[in-house]
C-alpha cells in the first residue's frame, strides 16, 4: 500500500456524484485503484477521518458535492486501451485527472458508472 493509493482513493470517493451508495457498490469504484482489501479499509477510513464520506450500516454518503468536470478533469485519449473497470478494450480511453495522479483508462459507460453519472 502506497501513500500515492490512499489519496488516490480518497480523491475518487470525494469526486462521486452520488447522495449515497452501497459500500460494495463504492468497493466496485475503489477496486479500479487497488484489489488489496487492507488498502481499501484503509481508504475508506482515511476519507471518513477526512470528512470525505460519512458511512451508516453499509452506506457511504460523499459529502463534499466536488464533481469531476467533463470538460478539464476527465480527459480521452486515442490508443488501444484496456479499461480499468470492466477489462474491456477500447480506442477511446477516459482518464480522470485529480491531484494526487491521472486515473483511467476507462471506457465511455465504465467513466460514468465510476464517477456516478449514470
Amino acid at each position: 500500500m502506497t501513500d500515492e493509493t490512499v489519496e488516490l482513493g480518497v480523491q475518487l470517493l470525494e469526486r462521486l456524484e452520488h447522495e449515497e451508495l452501497s459500500l460494495a457498490a463504492a468497493v466496485d469504484r475503489l477496486e479500479t485503484i487497488t484489489t488489496d482489501p487492507t488498502t481499501t479499509r484503509t481508504i475508506l477510513d482515511e476519507a471518513e477521518k477526512r470528512g470525505v464520506i460519512r458511512r451508516e450500516e453499509g452506506i457511504i454518503r460523499p459529502t463534499g458535492g466536488r464533481f469531476l468536470r467533463f470538460q478539464s478533469e476527465v480527459i480521452s485519449k486515442e490508443g488501444e486501451f484496456t479499461c480499468k473497470r470492466c477489462g474491456a478494450g477500447v480506442t477511446t480511453g477516459y482518464f480522470m485527472r485529480l491531484e494526487a495522479g491521472e486515473h483511467g483508462p476507462f471506457g465511455s459507460s465504465c467513466i460514468r458508472k465510476v464517477t456516478g453519472r449514470e
